[in-house]
């Protein structure tokens, strides 16, 4: 189906705007909107326990890995950011700061013997939606979220690795870890996706170099099709040849809002094409205007970190529509409609207003958490999204300091006028097994 169709499908009389659940939700109501969005982030919030007398502040007990903890609390600030309610602040503060590290680089010690690009990427994209949004700063002597920002560049930016494959970032930040050799599209689109942003932000060209850099690679190893399907990765042992087609909707939606940003910092015509080209590839995610995770949702094999997925591809379309105005049309009939399925799925725990995974299904399914929590909320409180301003910049508004230089040890090798065009469950399959399924086609990998 043409994604036109889809969008149509979405406006048609097919999808009814009022659910009767125990989550109700009329998507033509700011106020039902924003109640429904304050439910399920409730829910989500009975998960944390980084807030509670012997917790450590902005981790998530298990089986959830560091990085979804980051996502969740980006989902917080946009929960801010649409709604106004100050609730999670001082906790979402608390934790976007205690997680750090020595160097102010989210490069925390509890984490670095098995922390990857991507996930120090989405602490770095959630400080950086803190300081487009203008959430309140931190306070005085603690790291600004800009800087926070920057830090994640400048410590990422030294490892784009020319040694293989002619650059990319690797999936793991340390070679003692699995995964090492996997040069993957999540890491290099966090990196693409803060660079752009960081450009626009501050304008500075060297960040929007970087952006183009990272996107000509990507488009060049194969990571992303000439019709941009992005796909999970490909091994440097054989010079990243032979890629892993699996596409994820993360995947999509961090390429997309970046691409956005590009195009709002540049007006170059090159990214309006990209981006509707994307919007139109996209379509494989929408199953009669509603978002799915195709790769594990029919199977039931979703992991921990894809159920989350979701939440991402439904943050940056949202996202996009501000700063690409032009997505508007086919974006939000979209998330209209999978906010309405989604919320059907929110019927299950003590609360009896827990959410469930498959969203096409209109029913609890029987798997929670935190991803499918983080998930429903996002598309809800995407519904907002016309009302809501647009991100900031140093120009427009923005107030959080900026320090090109911020970053640990691993940062002082950049300068950043210098720059320019010129596990966990995943991560433990071997590499060798990894070359020999990417080969016969028929390797389906997780991000941890």
């Amino acid at each position: 189906m043409r994604f036109s169709s889809l969008a149509y499908a979405a406006c048609s009389g097919l999808l009814a705007t009022t659910v009767e659940a125990a989550i109700t939700l009329d998507t033509s109501s700011t106020d039902s909107i924003k109640a429904a969005a304050s439910s399920v982030a409730k829910d989500m919030m009975t998960f944390y326990s980084g807030d509670k007398p012997g917790g450590t502040p902005g981790l998530l007990p298990g089986p959830y890995f560091w990085w979804e903890a980051g996502a969740m609390f980006g989902s917080l600030i946009d929960y801010w950011y649409y709604t106004g309610d100050t609730t999670y602040n001082d906790l979402v503060t608390t934790a976007l700061q205690f997680q750090v590290g020595p160097s102010a680089d989210y490069m925390p010690p509890n984490q670095t013997k098995d922390e990857g690009n991507d996930d120090q990427g989405f602490w770095g994209m959630a400080v950086l939606s803190a300081a487009e949004a203008k959430f309140p700063d931190p306070p005085s002597g603690q790291p600004g979220w800009l800087a926070l920002g920057q830090a994640v560049f400048n410590t990422q930016a030294p490892r784009w690795d020319t040694t293989t494959c002619n650059g990319g970032l690797r999936w793991q930040i340390f070679q003692f870890n699995n995964g090492y050799n996997y040069k993957n599209a999540i890491s290099n689109g966090c990196f693409f996706n803060m660079a752009a942003r960081l450009g626009r932000y501050t304008g500075n060209q060297t960040y929007l170099d970087w952006a183009d850099k990272t996107w000509n690679w990507v488009e060049a190893i194969g990571l992303a099709s000439p019709d941009y399907h992005f796909y999970d990765g490909t091994d440097d042992t054989i010079n990243c040849t032979q890629v892993n087609h699996i596409e994820w909707t993360y995947n999509t939606g961090v390429y997309l809002y970046g691409a956005a940003m590009m195009w709002n910092a540049t007006q170059d015509a090159k990214w309006q094409t990209r981006i509707t080209t994307i919007l139109k590839t996209a379509s494989i995610f929408f199953v009669n205007g509603v978002m799915k995770e195709v790769a594990c949702e029919d199977a039931g094999n979703c992991d921990t970190d894809q159920v989350s997925f979701k939440a991402h591809l439904s943050r940056w379309m949202a996202a996009t529509t501000k700063v690409a105005p032009f997505t508007a049309a086919t974006i939000l009939p979209l998330l209209t409609s999978s906010a309405t399925q989604a919320v059907k799925t929110c019927t299950a725990g003590a609360s009896q207003s827990m959410c469930g995974e498959k969203w096409t299904t209109g029913t609890y399914d029987g798997n929670g958490g935190v991803g499918e929590q983080m998930s429903v909320l996002q598309v809800i409180q995407a519904n907002l999204i016309t009302g809501a301003p647009p991100p900031v910049t140093a120009n427009t508004g923005g107030t959080s300091k900026s320090d090109p230089s911020a970053g640990g040890s691993q940062a002082k090798t950049v300068s950043l006028n210098a720059i320019t065009t010129s596990d966990r469950a995943g991560a433990g399959i071997l590499t060798t097994v990894i070359l020999i399924a990417m080969l016969s086609g028929s390797w389906w990998m997780s991000r941890k």
